[in-house]
């Protein structure tokens, strides 16, 4: 089971890392397009805009999901950096659970957006698109970070450590006991 785990999270990690990269390039060209085009051209790329808004919701949401799942998320620890080995799992444990539910929730909420914003049949104004397909990444990278969590929920759950996400230790817990056994 942990063989699927492993490969789930190796799997989801490589497709956001590849999205998140294309989309930053994709949005230093286009913007690099069109200062040339406004250079030589004298006039904006139209659709440069609107592609870019698309491609920052795109690194926004994804990114959310790819932040979580290498431990790089704001921690408020003032009041768990307190607590022994045993509560901190505990507690770890039942942080990455409610926050998985929680982005899970929020992914149901946003698909039900989309879906509203489909009916409506509303286009961009110079590609005609439709506007759905602007908003459709936000419940995508709701639940790909709702898995990240519910994967560090696993982790934390079958293994001795204490851990940020599924294959981030809680480094400073492991020198603080580290530190104790030495004593």
């Amino acid at each position: 089971m942990t063989a699927f785990f492993d490969g789930l999270f190796r799997w989801q990690r490589r497709i956001e890392a590849f999205i998140l990269a294309a989309s930053i390039l994709f949005i230093a060209g286009l913007t690099m397009a069109n200062v040339v085009s406004r250079s030589l051209l004298g006039s904006s790329l139209a659709s440069t805009e609107e592609v870019s808004r698309f491609l920052i919701i795109v690194v926004t949401f994804v990114g959310l999901s790819y932040g979580a799942g290498q431990g790089r998320h704001i921690r408020m620890t003032a009041f768990y950096d307190m607590l022994g080995l045993r509560a901190r799992k505990g507690l770890r444990l039942f942080i990455t659970l409610t926050t998985s539910a929680l982005l899970f929730l929020l992914a149901s909420y946003a698909i039900d957006y989309v879906l509203v914003v489909r009916r409506l049949g509303s286009v961009s104004p110079v590609l005609q698109v439709p506007l759905y397909w602007f908003y459709a990444p936000a419940p995508i990278g709701l639940f790909l970070a709702g898995i990240q969590y519910a994967l560090a929920a696993v982790r934390n759950f079958r293994s001795p450590g204490v851990y940020l996400a599924y294959d981030v230790e809680d480094v400073y817990l492991s020198e603080e006991h580290e530190a104790e056994r030495a004593l």
